[in-house]
């Protein structure tokens, strides 16, 4: 008889046994961080600004607002949203290595876990939150089929040109008149402008003041107006984390992190270096903007030559902190405390709606209407606050529950069958440890 049992013929979710608390943990620091993100820029009301509301509103900040403000871009804008993109290609990897031990085919059901997502996300952007991600990473998830069967560097190539090419090259289609300076651009472009400017009016007020039909509405004509020209620009990007979290799940950096602490060392001093450098270029443009000593109109090439140092800044800023969080994780008395938020990764589908849902019901219209009424550090506070009390939620859920509510849907709308929801009975000190384990991704493929 073997020592191990053999592993199962047919799909099904992961074991408790096969999951990594660390992966949960990374994945529970970048949903703060993207709740964040989205009660500073969405939720506020700050991104449907025009320039000169936005200056007149800083006019009576605080000194400690103002800090926030100019931190906010160096230390959280697209930072942690590149680790869940991350994170969801590693949950890629992690699939077809079990996919492999079954002898079975990945395709069939990450195709069915996509599917699965794309239905829920679509829900969630166009009835909660149009600054969903779920929906954008279902979509783009079906690229992860053309390269899983590539070699490492083939994977590591793309994924670069992707990320720092891909946005150049659709940028560059979509200025291309203006550009060429064909008859009628520059009128068309500052047509556009205005126009940009007249929608983002009335989606702050629908927001900020309507009822909920009102934002639904609202909304969706943001979405497909606007903000996915805006998004679409980002969708090389993604699918280009996508394959970096997949050349590291297949290297198993993380499962096997012990062995590779000195990656994660190099990783943190260039990520840190690289990051801080190119946020720094980025954060000197925009003060010479801002001070009207470069005018965006004057140099066109600009755009292009910013692209790539943002997104590198983005990047750098995100392996370091991820390989920070992995270098602590090795250490008995940070793991103790970092293990907290692990709860969170683990469903983490559940508690990214629940952030939509808290976010619309404090800010918008037709809950408490705070929407404008709060400074920038009272936003990130109070966004902190709600991220602890999912800390707590996760946890009490997670003694009793294997998944989340969310979770639990789309397994068995996955798999074809409802899963056991409950857990056996255990003490509770054994259920608590339990509840910490988790495994990659956002709701990423197991």
């Amino acid at each position: 008889m073997p020592s191990t049992p053999a592993p199962s013929a047919y799909a099904r979710p992961v074991d408790e046994s096969e999951r990594l608390v660390l992966l949960d943990t990374l994945r529970g620091f970048a949903l703060c961080g993207v709740f964040m993100a989205n009660v500073y820029l969405w939720f506020s009301g700050r991104m449907f600004l025009s320039r000169a509301q936005s200056e007149a509103a800083l006019q009576g900040a605080s000194w400690l607002d103002i800090a926030i403000n100019h931190a906010f871009s160096p230390l959280l804008s697209g930072r942690f949203i590149t680790i869940l993109s991350f994170l969801f290609g590693l949950g890629f990897a992690v699939q077809l290595g079990r996919a492999e031990g079954r002898g079975t085919s990945i395709v069939p059901v990450f195709v069915r876990r996509l599917v699965v997502m794309l239905g829920l996300g679509l829900a969630h952007l166009f009835l909660l939150f149009q600054g969903d991600i779920v929906s954008t990473y279902a979509l783009m998830g079906f690229t992860l089929l053309l390269f899983y069967k590539r070699a490492d560097r083939t994977v590591l190539l793309w994924a670069a040109a992707f990320i720092f090419l891909g946005p150049q090259l659709w940028n560059l289609a979509l200025r291309l008149p203006q550009l060429l300076g064909s008859s009628g651009a520059e009128e068309a472009a500052k047509a556009a402008q205005e126009h940009s400017m007249a929608v983002k009016a009335q989606v702050l007020e629908a927001f900020s003041q309507g009822s909920w039909l009102d934002t639904v509405r609202s909304g969706a004509a943001y979405y497909f107006g606007d903000l996915g020209r805006h998004l679409s620009t980002f969708l090389p990007v993604i699918v280009g984390r996508f394959l970096l979290g997949l050349w590291a799940g297949r290297r198993r950096l993380f499962h096997d992190a012990p062995q590779h602490l000195g990656f994660f060392r190099r990783l943190l001093g260039w990520g840190l270096g690289l990051g801080l450098l190119a946020s720094g270029v980025g954060v000197l443009v925009g003060q010479l903007f801002s001070r009207k000593i470069l005018n965006p109109g004057e140099l066109p090439w600009l755009p292009y030559a910013m692209s790539p140092m943002r997104h590198l800044a983005e990047l750098g800023m995100a392996a370091a902190y991820v390989s920070g969080i992995t270098l602590l994780f090795q250490r008995d008395a940070w793991r103790r405390l970092l293990v907290v938020i692990a709860p969170v990764g683990h469903m983490a589908l559940t508690n990214y709606f629940l952030q939509s849902v808290m976010g619309v019901l404090l800010f918008y219209g037709y809950g408490l209407g705070l929407m404008g009424k709060l400074g920038s550090a009272a936003q990130l506070a109070l966004a902190v606050a709600i991220f602890a009390l999912q800390c707590v939620f996760s946890h009490l859920w997670l003694t009793r529950f294997r998944f989340g509510p969310v979770e639990w849907v789309s397994r068995s709308l996955t798999y074809g069958r409802a899963q056991p929801m409950r857990r056996a009975s255990v003490p509770e000190d054994k259920a608590l440890a339990n509840a910490c384990a988790g495994a990659p991704g956002l709701d990423a493929p197991r």
